[in-house]
């Protein structure tokens, strides 16, 4: 890894050199650093971790990887450390998510022919499914390899941008042959229209159509075979054709090669518009080079990890963070075309001048993951704030949780909200601030998703709209971010309108209580009342959780919501029970939805991320060391179960990455950071104007975790929160840790 060019004895004037000498070296040296290496990516494929381990390039919009054939929540990813049975690999996966869809385009290797007119009722009656080991298994970032003990054959995966890359090693002598299967579904996901046509000798093409979490998704792909088909079976609807085009529902083809030569490859391109795109989508240079194009990818992953150089002598937190940092980049997936074209869920064929994003799970992924990126990757966020302006176009509101161009609808507020406003407070160009206000507006002025209730009542009443409070809580912070967007740009009627909508939170809180709790449209509490009661999404004040997890989200107002409690002792004493009640949970919950509990916080769902960053509001920093270290400690480790619930397209893995070094967005669209607890000697933040921003911790390890001190760039800093311009403007932030909490430190009026 990165030496360490000054010793802590070193004369002050050489250190201030060395350092200066040591950031040119990172810069120059970074991206040659073995960072692919240290990336774990079955972190997470095990417990309700749902990530995948296959191959895919940084926001790419292909994922090649392993599906095990089966439909259980834990394998939303088509894939779950725990099982030993493959079915397939196909090119479109969900890193992360609580709902599966996808796993389009299911190709698989065998050495024999194979039944297609099977009748599969349930796994064991896929009639190409192979068993395999983890011992003969690997994964690397862009890379994915497996042996199938079935077929004797060894898969390797790898992918460009758009194209997916597979090479099979067959055995000495034996039948070489390719299943694709396009009736292949998992999850919520089911094939309405497919199709296969054989081209010409080396070349497929066809489509997939389907509907489920997405409900019009729509595939185009074609396919390049390494050398000729020399015999073909073709199958609709599990009946044999002799034709060499079919069509149908479920559409399937067995395609036989040579075996002179032990390896076949095939590089699959894709489009969401057209087979003509996805023919310009294929790599031109398809040239089946397979070692070249995992060099290629390697030095890609290099580069894109290379945004953040983490040294520390623990060899298992560099594994821990790189991984983290690997799944921040794994989504929103690349959607449009190289020629700028993508598909609308209303099939229209939309064109822009930039990159078009899908996969945007707002809910999760404004609150740490979108804030890391407008660090780490700048130039992408005025494009996705652009394909969120996209689909509000067509659908005249701000997507909700977007997939291959559909909105799902699914979870509460409208979190492209503070997305955009963060990027606008955050100087991110590239997009049209008045046309984002417009959508901003017109969306949180609509009368759909309980928006009608809230502005009839200031609140939404449990008996009128269900996840009541949550929604009422997540509208409040939407209403105040659109609020500081009209104030910055000298819309007073609108400020003051949103600002008092945005006060809507207050009239949920119970002074007796101390909770947060659904309220009638007659003004009446919600009875009985037990805040360890959580119902699964239909009757319930709360989404995924509990009144102990959701009383807790005032982003936007925090002083507001201590003296509600009548002021930061008793607040505090609050948060103190919160992480000390037993974690029963009552209702019909399922234990998926409030996981990685310390006490009644749930780290493994998101309502829970911002949570121990409140004791710095209420003036006791050294709290939130205490639990942030906590969290990081017992929330994450190296194994397949290292995530403690749904990664959900990179937040579970961004809130490690930013409070690893030190930071977190508590309040994403105020541009500002919360100071929590670093756990590296260094952490150097590559900014993309070529500067650094390194975040150095003097002392620290897992005893010491306080802050005793602080200096930024030379001088005192003795407060906890850092804003984004001071990051951007590079140098370099200096703690000293300790054993003991240092309670005169973070504590000055800011």
């Amino acid at each position: 890894m990165i030496k360490r060019f000054c010793t802590l004895t070193a004369s002050f004037l050489l250190l201030i050199s060395c350092k200066n000498e040591a950031e040119e070296n990172l810069k120059k040296t970074s991206k040659n650093e073995n960072l692919v290496g240290i990336v774990n990516p079955f972190i997470g494929t095990g417990g309700h971790g749902h990530t995948f381990p296959g191959a895919s390039r940084p926001f790419g919009m292909v994922q090649v990887s392993p599906d095990n054939g089966t439909s259980g929540w834990d394998w939303c990813s088509g894939y779950h450390y725990s099982d030993s049975l493959v079915a397939g690999f196909s090119h479109l996966h969900l890193s992360g998510t609580g709902i599966g869809d996808l796993a389009d385009l299911l190709f698989m290797p065998v050495n024999k022919k194979i039944d297609l007119t099977t009748t599969v009722k349930e796994r064991n009656d896929i009639p190409y499914l192979s068993k395999y080991s983890h011992d003969n298994e690997t994964s690397k970032p862009g890379y994915y390899q497996l042996f199938l003990e079935d077929f004797d054959i060894n898969v390797e995966l790898i992918s460009s941008l758009r194209t997916g890359y597979h090479n099979y090693t067959y055995g000495e002598g034996e039948e070489q042959s390719v299943v694709i299967d396009l009736g292949f579904a998992i999850n919520w996901d089911e094939p309405t229209e497919t199709s296969i046509k054989i081209e010409d000798e080396t070349t497929i093409t066809g489509y997939r159509h389907s509907t489920g979490w997405a409900k019009n998704q729509k595939v185009f792909f074609v396919a390049k075979f390494s050398k000729p088909i020399i015999n073909s079976e073709m199958y609709a609807e599990a009946k044999l054709s002799e034709a060499s085009e079919v069509e149908g529902k479920k559409t399937s083809a067995q395609l036989f090669f040579d075996t002179a030569d032990k390896n076949l490859q095939v590089a699959v391109a894709l489009s969401s518009v057209s087979l003509e795109n996805a023919k310009e989508n294929l790599d031109s240079d398809a040239n089946f080079d397979f070692e070249e194009i995992k060099a290629e990818s390697k030095e890609t992953w290099n580069a894109a990890l290379s945004d953040i150089i983490v040294e520390t002598p623990v060899d298992s937190l560099k594994e821990m963070f790189y991984t983290a940092l690997y799944h921040t980049k794994l989504s929103p997936v690349t959607f449009s075309d190289k020629n700028g074209e993508f598909r609308l869920q209303n099939d229209s064929i939309s064109s822009a001048e930039g990159t078009t994003y899908s996969t945007l799970s707002l809910w999760d992924t404004f609150r740490a993951e979108n804030p890391l990126l407008t660090i780490t990757e700048p130039e992408k966020v005025s494009d996705i704030i652009n394909s969120m302006l996209a689909y509000y176009d067509e659908s005249g509101t701000l997507p909700v949780w977007t997939l291959y161009g559909n909105e799902t609808n699914t979870m509460t507020g409208y979190h492209s909200v503070p997305v955009i406003v963060e990027a606008y407070f955050k100087g991110i160009e590239g997009f049209d601030p008045e046309r984002a206000f417009e959508a901003l507006k017109s969306t949180m002025m609509q009368d759909q998703r309980g928006l009608k209730e809230l502005k009839e009542h200031g609140y939404i009443p449990f008996d009128l709209g269900n996840e009541s409070v949550t929604s009422t809580l997540e509208y409040a912070y939407n209403d105040w971010c659109v609020a500081q967007m009209a104030k910055a740009l000298d819309k007073q009627e609108d400020y003051e309108y949103f600002s008092e909508r945005a006060e809507s939170y207050k009239k949920l809180f119970d002074p007796e209580t101390g909770f947060m709790r659904g309220k009638s449209a007659k003004g009446e509490w919600h009875l009985p009342f037990d805040p360890k009661h959580s119902q699964h999404r239909v009757n319930t004040d709360y989404t995924e959780g509990n009144a102990w997890q959701h009383s807790w989200f005032v982003l936007h107002d925090p002083e507001g919501l201590i003296e509600l409690h009548g002021g930061a002792e008793p607040f505090t004493e609050k948060l103190e029970q919160l992480f000390n009640e037993s974690s029963e949970i009552t209702g019909e919950h399922t234990s998926a939805d409030i996981s990685g509990l310390i006490g009644q916080y749930a780290h493994g769902n998101e309502p829970s991320h911002h949570i121990a960053y409140l004791f710095n509001k209420a003036g006791k920093p050294w709290r939130t060391q205490y639990y942030v270290h906590e969290i990081l400690n017992t929330q994450y480790n190296t194994t397949p179960n290292g995530l403690s619930g749904n990664e959900d397209a990179g937040q579970m893995s961004a809130w490690y990455v930013l409070s690893s070094m030190g930071l977190y967005p508590f309040s994403p669209a105020s541009a500002v950071y919360e100071i929590g607890t670093p756990i590296f000697e260094r952490s150097t933040i590559n900014l993309k104007d070529g500067g650094t921003f390194v975040i150095t911790a003097k002392n620290v390890s897992p005893e010491n975790f306080y802050i005793q001190s602080a200096k930024l760039n030379g001088e005192e800093f003795n407060t906890t929160t850092i804003s984004h311009e001071q990051i951007l403007a590079g140098g370099t932030l200096e703690f000293v840790m300790g054993s003991e909490p240092n309670k005169n430190w973070g504590v000055a009026k800011k």
